[in-house]
């Protein structure tokens, strides 16, 4: 974990303002039937297409991927059972120092509420999280191999990458 201080980005760090991976953004995701996973890929081509550099990490396969080269974090979860995937769940708890942090669930639940159960209590524990954007796409539901419900919309996250890359490019 990083103490408040520990990034200070570019303006705050001379040695830095020559090294573009500064200007990075993670994709970090956590995804049990594979919808938040191609969410993250949908946005993570968005930002590339918008000149940024991106890297996208499975939380399940890298559960504390190092932040130090990165200015920018779009953090994805899946709902299921109504319950936020872990492995998200718990990688919103770090300490992101100044980064710019975007929040986004798959969920079959309605946005406010969705928001309201999940992120909300996420924010009233780690206090120093100030995401600039959340938001909550449509889930799919499979069972025993056939999906039972899909609203999934990849052009709404397509979509909001598009309004976050202004967002998330702009100087700290």
């Amino acid at each position: 974990m990083l103490d408040g201080n520990a990034y200070k980005g570019i303006e705050g760090n001379p040695s830095l303002a020559n090294d573009m991976s500064q200007d990075k953004t993670l994709v970090a995701y956590a995804t049990k039937g594979g919808t938040t996973e191609e969410y993250a890929k949908a946005i993570a081509s968005v930002l590339r297409d918008n000149k940024m550099q991106v890297d996208l990490v499975d939380l399940k396969k890298n559960h504390n991927p190092d932040l130090g080269q990165y200015r920018n974090v779009i953090v994805g979860s899946g709902v299921k059972i109504q319950r936020m995937h872990g492995d998200g769940r718990k990688f919103l708890e770090k300490d992101f120092g100044d980064r710019k942090v975007a929040i986004f669930l798959s969920s079959l639940e309605p946005k406010e509420e969705a928001i309201k159960k999940y992120i909300d209590k996420i924010l009233e524990k780690n206090t120093k999280l100030k995401p600039v954007a959340v938001e909550v796409f449509g889930g799919r539901m499979r069972f025993l191999g056939k999906t039972r419900e899909d609203k999934m919309d990849k052009g709404k996250a397509k979509e909001w990458a598009q309004n976050i890359a202004g967002q998330l490019q702009s100087a700290q």
